[in-house]
């Protein structure tokens, strides 16, 4: 295991990684599972995806403690020891019955289960999602009240407009704050109904990728920061499948640093990893890739190695709002939970950012313990 290097006092690291979704099959292997029926038009019971899962790669413990899924992970967290941890919550947290009608996929984690996400010292969920809504107002309004009151800040869904669009606020012992914003884009198949307003409750959607909307992004975060704070934007966007990053979506990124005053871009929705890019110092992770799932044991598209993931280790200095490095720990879901990957497993990984960070002059290396790490051309930077 890498033990972390002493930083320098300007210096934090965050945890960033893709989608969890703690729903459906994983929450029926946890202690207190919802009622396992869902609406699906193939499966009516989410007890059928971890069967699915152990038909693959073995049993699972039932009931598994709070801390089985994260596995690996946990360690790797305790190693880093990262200032804050942010994750992309990809479900709703509530017994309600009261389903998005039509849907076809409704993601939901008992209430009770939220210690699967405070065990591993979650800091911040972002909520700009497709699942969020899965089980209607209701079923926000539950998941809202459930992260509030076990500690974790939220952004990207409320109440209202005015909530949902609210950064994430967390103060950074003596080196600052670092301020979260989050949004989604209807790429990522978030329903238009979806969208909060001034008298719905919804999420944050993006109504474009205008200038006029990262224009209103920006009076967001300016009206909150100040030297020496730090700002992620996290944005679902995107299908699930593919590595291209079109035009408009990079335009976005970079002007959300150009212009609204973004030091990190959190990109998530891809079921894989996707390319990464160092904007004006500043990093770009345009897909992180699922990281916690119930997909073990589902055919299609394994070409992509969606069951391999990256926990995304950022170091920014707080002193002048640059990227200090990105550390990248490999692993792999089986048996629903997280799991240090093999060595080829790691090489695949590293060769797949290589090739889709070319057109960004990125490229990653591998030490001897699999860990990746992100290097960059500074003349494109």
């Amino acid at each position: 295991m890498q033990m972390p290097e002493k930083r320098p006092r300007s210096e934090i690291t965050l945890f960033l990684c893709g989608d969890v979704m703690t729903g459906r099959g994983l929450d029926q292997i946890l202690p207190h599972p919802c009622d396992p029926r869902i609406h699906e038009p193939y499966v009516k019971d989410a007890g059928r995806y971890v069967d699915i899962a152990e038909e693959k790669n073995g049993l699972i413990p039932q009931p598994a403690d709070f801390s089985y899924i994260w596995g690996d992970a946990l360690e790797e967290l305790d190693s880093e020891a990262p200032d804050v941890k942010i994750i992309n919550l990809e479900t709703s947290i509530t017994t309600s019955d009261d389903y998005w009608k039509g849907k076809g996929i409704n993601y939901r984690m008992n209430p009770d289960n939220i210690p699967c996400i405070t065990t591993a010292g979650i800091d911040i969920c972002v909520l700009a999602n497709n699942h969020v809504l899965d089980w209607g107002y209701e079923g926000l309004s539950d998941t809202l009240r459930t992260l509030r009151n076990a500690g974790l800040k939220t952004a990207g869904a409320g109440r209202d407009i005015m909530e949902a669009e609210s950064p994430a606020i967390l103060e950074i012992a003596g080196r600052g704050r670092l301020i979260v914003v989050s949004f989604g884009a209807g790429s990522s198949g978030i329903p238009a109904e979806w969208a909060a307003s001034s008298r719905r409750p919804g999420v944050n959607l993006l109504p474009d990728l205008s200038d006029k909307t990262v224009s209103h992004i920006g009076d967001i975060i300016h009206e909150e920061k100040s030297p020496g704070d730090v700002v992620v934007a996290s944005v679902h966007w995107g299908g699930n499948w593919g590595y291209h990053i079109c035009r408009e979506e990079r335009e976005f990124a970079h002007v959300l640093i150009d212009l609204a005053g973004t030091d990190i871009v959190h990109g998530h929705s891809s079921h894989h990893v996707k390319g990464i890019e160092i904007y004006r110092d500043k990093p770009i992770i345009y897909g992180c890739g699922d990281f916690i799932n119930d997909y073990e044991g589902i055919s299609g598209y394994e070409s992509f190695r969606g069951d391999l993931s990256l926990m995304y280790f950022v170091r920014m200095d707080t002193a002048t709002g640059k990227i200090a490095g990105l550390r990248m720990a490999p692993m792999q879901m089986r048996r629903f939970k997280v799991n240090r990957v093999s060595r080829n497993d790691a090489i695949w990984l590293m060769d797949t950012l290589n090739r889709e960070g070319r057109y960004f002059g990125t490229r990653v290396s591998m030490n001897k313990e699999n860990n990746l790490e992100l290097s960059w051309n500074h003349k494109l930077n």
